[in-house]
């Protein structure tokens, strides 16, 4: 999986916060920070599908989207691309577990506890 680019990560942020699938109108309408031609819209959602980021189905005549993951799926498979990167990843978590807050360690430590429980 491979970051996103700017507009792409704008997209998929509309999309990751709807419950329901959108089509490229609905998704250029609510990117209000830009003005961009609804083509670029459909290009951008038709290169997400392609990638796998995004599920597509037929409504009609448009295509309506819906995100392929989660937000939190998403995120956690760059985190452990970004420890792959390392060369210890061993000293990266260890690293990253002192620069989180004492609530996110909490955290941490009852997902592990969850975890070895299984």
């Amino acid at each position: 999986m491979k970051g996103l680019g700017d507009l792409e990560r704008s997209i998929m942020d509309i999309l990751w916060a709807q419950s329901t699938p959108l089509t490229a109108r609905e998704v250029g309408r609510l990117i209000a920070d830009r003005d961009l031609a609804p083509t670029t819209v459909m290009t951008v959602l038709d290169r997400l599908s392609r990638k796998g980021f995004l599920n597509r189905t037929r409504d009609g005549r448009a295509w309506r989207y819906e995100p392929a993951e989660s937000r939190d799926a998403y995120v956690t498979e760059l985190m452990l691309e970004a420890l792959d990167l390392t060369g210890d990843r061993s000293a990266a978590l260890t690293r990253f577990a002192q620069a989180v807050s004492g609530s996110e360690a909490e955290i941490l430590r009852r997902a592990l506890t969850e975890l070895e429980e299984q």
